[in-house]
């Protein structure tokens, strides 16, 4: 850079910049404020990112440092994008010095292609993705004779992610971290792990930090290197940051102990990331003397929104305290409304965003922003009914989810047996042994008899052209099926869909596996049962699919946003609609259970979080009962809305008891824990059935033919080859040479001179020359 002196001493400032010119007191203090630690606490919409990005380009404008003695660390990519372009336009072609200007895993990979021989590697490693970390660890467990179904890969992958976003190293679990695999075999699969990547010359993403980390432990040069290197550190998001990011961090900045870290204890909502929000909270602790500059004054939000938020936030204990406010005119109340179920809360929203379009309100700025993936169901059905234009973000959309398009599969191949695309789908999901060979095979021969691939698979099954595994395992799905189709006319689409999923190892695939996602897609398929029971038929629930499916491919125009409270973080929009505010629902029941208090305050930052998305007006939603795993559940309105000061609330309500009845349900519950359930009958007077269903009986495995409807079975016959004859010397790709000793239509019994009689089709051999 040789537009810039060299760095001198920090001058003292003869004025304010442009830059810092246009920022608020407290923003220009983060921003001038540049020797030893500090804490900017950025409430939300205050304008943090800019206040940051002034502070990166006033380092280097001033001559603190040169741009590559700055290190800068953000969570996305697209983050660090932005702050690259913010200060670019403050300091000009400056910025493009700025080698240490990334995400955490950039940066770890940069050191690490420098120092990699310290940890075993060399620099020209493999970053492995998620799909060959799992194909690794399968590997290790079928080479060490464990049972892959009972102690899945994925489950160890995920503890290994979590280990090491902890900054643990193999010899570093406890007895109780160690019996959290394979009955207190994790250190060893571990270790194992970790060994052949190095044999591979290769690390996964949490390696980027954990071997820099060790390297900064063992190596204290290489550490002393670094901290000498850099003259300032930045960091964004700090509530975000976990173990191994905090350690990395602080030991960084040890020797100068120039850290500016921005973030917000109320904002802290990805525990199950890895993040610790105690490591906002105890900044000042870790670096004694820090200055501490709160960003108070929020450009997003009105003042009954804020306030509203603020009195929700103040319920939690453990949070270093701020006051959120704004100069913009004060707007609605928080608008809280009581409905009967979640089809009417659908509905609701549904006229409330019509009307708001009609006055001129652009669907861009519409958001609907649910705890759970599951909710979204309800409204995405809603507006396909009325025509209102919608995006899943952060997501797919309801019926596009990988665990909705398997169940949708095995629902089609019942009611439709020649629908090839959905019997290739699921015919080895979950695993039964059956691999691309296996498909191929039953390809082949439905090319060659015309016949559906089912009713192929079927009449292949009735030789030996399949492994026996394969073949036994084939007709037991199809004699799966034979069932299902029976019990189709005697069961509701919803009680059919619950057999399915029990019968066939879906549901218990699922169960099994153990990473976070696993509870979201049994949920997505409870709230599929749930929909199918206002169906009669499963051909009316198809049709339905089908039009919505349809309906998804538009992609013109403006559209209403719906994503989970996570997803939402760091967006804005004019109408933010809140749904499901219920207790078991949000708060997540699933998380309280696993995380206690801690985790109840983390729901209440999220609450926070979704409330002060909105800028102008914000509408929370609750419904007195829902249909949870087949059963109505009667509920109570959310804690979190006995937070909101009642002054800054409106309240209204659909339900006979009118606008009082959430403070009343609140008030008839002695503990706030408590979740209240009943459960209603169904269409059939019976009580709904729960999601684990016992199975009645077994069901009858013996090969049928099976035909679509309205056509015989017979009609699917192939015709045999007539240039066959019994006695005939034929050739086998798999068998080899052998006589044909018995004819059956195209069905073959053959005494092979080295595998000894087998049955085969015809299709499948050729005349011997």
């Amino acid at each position: 850079m040789t537009d810039l002196p060299a760095p001198s001493a920090a001058p003292q400032d003869a004025q304010i910049p442009a830059y810092a010119a246009r920022l608020n007191a407290p923003q220009r203090e983060a921003v001038l404020t540049t020797e030893g630690p500090v804490l900017m606490l950025a409430g939300a919409g205050t304008g943090k990112t800019a206040a940051l990005t002034a502070r990166l380009a006033h380092l280097i404008a001033t001559r603190r440092a040169w741009p590559s003695e700055i290190l800068c660390v953000t969570f996305t990519n697209k983050a660090a994008r932005e702050m690259r372009e913010r200060v670019g336009r403050h300091i000009g072609e400056a910025v493009e010095g700025m080698p240490w200007l990334g995400t955490f895993h950039s940066i770890g990979a940069k050191m690490l292609r420098r120092h990699a021989e310290l940890v075993g590697l060399q620099s020209n490693y493999t970053i492995i993705d998620t799909d060959d970390q799992l194909r690794l660890l399968k590997q290790l467990i079928q080479q060490n004779d464990l049972d892959e179904k009972r102690w899945p890969a994925r489950q160890l992958a995920g503890l290994i992610d979590r280990w090491k976003n902890r900054g643990l190293n193999p010899g570093d679990l406890d007895a109780v971290e160690n019996e959290s695999y394979a009955n207190g075999r994790g250190a060893q699969f571990y270790k194992l792990y970790q060994d052949r990547l190095i044999a591979l010359n290769a690390c996964d993403f949490g390696d980027l930090l954990l071997h820099i980390l060790n390297i900064f432990r063992k190596h204290h040069d290489v550490l002393a290197q670094y901290q000498q290197r850099f003259k300032y550190i930045l960091v964004d998001e700090y509530q975000d940051t976990n173990q191994v990011q905090y350690l990395w961090l602080r030991l960084l900045a040890q020797a100068r102990k120039n850290i500016c870290v921005v973030g917000d204890d109320d904002q802290s909502i990805y525990s199950w990331r890895g993040a610790e929000v105690a490591n906002i909270l105890k900044f000042e602790k870790d670096f004694p003397g820090a200055a501490v500059v709160k960003l108070e004054q929020n450009y997003r939000s009105t003042p009954q929104i804020l306030a509203a938020a603020s009195g929700l936030i103040g319920a939690n204990s453990e949070r270093l305290g701020k006051t959120l406010w704004t100069e913009l005119p004060a707007g609605e109340k928080i608008r809280v409304i009581g409905v009967w179920d979640a089809p009417e809360e659908a509905r609701r929203v549904g006229e409330d965003i019509e009307r708001l379009e009609s006055e001129g309100a652009p669907l861009d700025q519409v958001a609907i922003l649910v705890r759970a993936q599951y909710q979204t169901r309800e409204f995405e059905d809603r507006f396909i009914q009325i025509g209102l234009n919608y995006r899943i973000v952060g997501g797919y959309r309801f019926y596009e989810r990988a665990e909705i398009r398997d169940a949708l599969a095995y629902l089609r191949t019942i009611a439709q047996p020649a629908d090839d695309l959905a019997f290739e789908r699921i015919y080895n999901q979950p695993k039964r042994g059956l691999g691309a060979k296996t498909l191929e095979a039953m390809r082949r021969h439905a090319r060659q008899v015309q016949m559906p691939l089912a009713a192929a698979s079927l009449d292949l099954c009735e030789t030996d052209e399949l492994p026996a595994r394969a073949r036994n395992n084939l007709v037991g799905l199809l004699g799966q099926f034979v069932h299902w189709r029976e019990e189709a006319e005697k069961v509701t689409p919803s009680e059919l869909l619950r057999m399915v999923l029990a019968e066939s190892g879906y549901e218990d695939m699922l169960q099994k596996d153990r990473s976070a996602e696993s509870a979201g897609r049994l949920e997505n398929l409870a709230e599929l049962a749930r929909a199918m029971e206002e169906y009669e038929t499963l051909g009316d629930f198809l049709e339905h699919v089908s039009l919505v499916m349809d309906n998804d491919r538009a992609d013109d125009g403006e559209k209403v946003t719906i994503m989970t409270m996570h997803a939402a973080k760091g967006l804005e929009f004019d109408h933010v609609f809140l749904p499901g505010w219920e207790e078991g629902v949000f708060p997540s029941q699933r998380a309280i259970d696993e995380g206690g208090l801690a985790s109840l305050e983390e729901e209440r930052r999220l609450a926070y979080v979704a409330i002060t998305r909105a800028k102008r007006r914000c509408t929370i939603l609750h419904a007195a009962n829902r249909r949870i795993f087949g059963q109505w559940t009667s509920s109570i309105p959310s804690r979190f809305i006995e937070d909101l000061p009642e002054e800054y609330i409106s309240t209204e309500s659909t339900m006979t008891g009118g606008a009082s009845l959430w403070r009343a349900n609140w008030s008839e519950s002695e503990d706030p824990f408590a979740h209240v359930s009943s459960n209603r009958p169904d269409r059939s007077g019976a009580r709904g059935p729960g999601w684990q269903r016992a199975l009645s009986g077994g069901y009858d495995t013996k090969p049928k033919r099976l035909a679509e409807p309205g056509r015989s079975a017979a009609s699917f016959a192939a015709q045999p080859r007539t240039d066959i004859a019994l006695g005939a010397r034929v050739f086998h790709d798999k068998f080899g040479y052998g006589c044909v000793t018995g004819q059956e239509g195209n069905k073959l019994t053959i005494e092979f001179e080295k595998a000894g009689e087998k049955r085969v089709l015809d299709s499948f051999v050729s005349l011997a020359d």
